[in-house]
């Protein structure tokens, strides 16, 4: 839509304020030619409620650039150290963060990884024309925002995400169904998705409602699933879903009937809800974007041994990496330069490859590529967003304190 083709007012604006800025990122009046450093910027919850998403966003980003560099860096420069921000779950403060990225001109921004963050933020990003590109922002409302082209996203949208949750619930034979969620973005799009899905599946909706994620109690949310009769219940949140979860378990649903998403995919979400009696989550199912891809998590994990979650990892690779291959397309480490080239290196009627160096040497040889992502096929459309995606339905086993089990992978276009 326009919001991908052109500079919107609040960019173009920005683009006059800051054309001294646009100088330090690889603008010298030729294209951005070899030599010049390539800078990223990471802008991931370091602290927050989703800070245990930060350990698996940063690896990847910095693992995504060892690879670049062993291939021998971007337009035949190393990739320097990536500079980090913290979105903290904060708008204000997150808004800082990437004020100061944009401030450091780095070449391109990674993250937010909350989609309510990226909200806060992107103006700032691609108001400077700076591309920014989120390996795991889904809310809907982010493929219509006016980014001037330069906002991309490799995590897919919750109107892919939905249909697999409410699949799912269906599939374990559940019939009478409450979806709860958190009260912004993120949360309204993702409970429109899975309740319009549910009802083509003929399943019956019998309660929605959201909530305040700072609120100190859930008792209307969880007495309307109860008082519905609700057999099963999707909780869309982050962290805050730990004491929704604990006021569903005891107003007497059980962990089988409990279904949440990528917000809360926490190897200790059990100790969190009861740090008693862990084992109350067991039967618990989620669903989150994913990649059926084990040798990148090999990869990552002898590259990161300390690492335990993995969620959102290969988007965020994906990020890095296309990002510097649409930089080699161009010729030119300039975003206003590169960042037409993001869609064309991961269009169908390119050649197939699967890595920064494989991706680089076909375009050195003159040939269009199709990028393909450790996070699966990605083919961006006009607005940025990945045309395809794979998902991980994952479960809280037997053997309690929030142990995941792998079930299975759905893909989703």
């Amino acid at each position: 839509m326009a919001s991908k083709k052109a500079l919107g007012l609040t960019a173009a604006t920005a683009a006059l304020v800051l054309g001294l800025s646009a100088c330090g990122n690889g603008d010298t009046g030729d294209g951005g030619e070899a030599g010049e450093e390539f800078n990223f910027g990471i802008l991931y919850p370091q602290t927050g409620s989703l800070a245990f998403l930060g350990p698996p966003q940063l690896a990847a980003a910095e693992y995504a650039i060892e690879d670049i560099n062993t291939a021998g860096g971007i337009l035949g420069t190393d990739v320097p150290d990536i500079s980090e921000a913290d979105e903290a779950g904060d708008a204000g403060q997150a808004n800082d963060a990437a004020n100061n990225l944009v401030a450091d001109e780095v070449n391109a921004v990674i993250g937010a990884a909350a989609s309510g963050m990226t909200q806060a933020v992107y103006d700032s990003v691609t108001g400077a024309e700076i591309v920014q590109c989120s390996g795991s922002s889904t809310a809907p409302e982010l493929s219509d925002i006016d980014d001037g082209g330069y906002f991309y996203r490799t995590a897919p949208s919750d109107l892919m995400a939905g249909p697999v949750m409410a699949e799912q619930m269906v599939d374990d034979g559940h019939v009478s169904m409450s979806v709860i969620a958190r009260a912004d973005d993120y949360g309204s799009g993702y409970l429109d998705a899975v309740e319009s899905e549910l009802e083509a599946l003929g399943a019956d909706v019998v309660h929605t409602d959201t909530f305040d994620p700072d609120a100190t109690n859930f008792d209307s949310v969880v007495n309307g699933a109860n008082n519905a009769d609700a057999d099963a219940v999707a909780l869309i949140s982050f962290e805050e879903g730990a004491q929704v979860i604990a006021e569903l378990l005891e107003a007497g649903f059980d962990g089988e009937e409990l279904y949440v998403t990528d917000g809360l995919n926490d190897p200790d979400l059990g100790e969190t809800v009861n740090e008693d009696d862990p084992e109350v989550i067991n039967g618990m199912t989620g669903v989150a974007p994913g990649a059926d891809n084990p040798e990148f998590n090999e990869g990552l994990r002898e590259f990161e041994p300390d690492l335990d979650v993995f969620q959102f990892a290969p988007q965020v690779y994906d990020c890095v990496t296309a990002i510097a291959l649409a930089a080699e397309s161009a010729q030119s480490t300039d975003p206003t330069e590169y960042v037409d080239h993001l869609g064309e290196i991961s269009r169908p009627e390119g050649t197939e490859c699967t890595s920064f160096e494989e991706c680089r040497d076909l375009l050195q040889d003159g040939e269009e590529i199709d990028y393909q992502g450790t996070s699966g096929n990605i083919d961006f459309d006009d607005n940025g967003d990945p045309t395809a995606a794979t998902f991980e339905v994952f479960h809280w086993d037997e053997d309690g304190h929030g142990t995941l089990d792998f079930v299975d992978y759905a893909e989703e276009d």
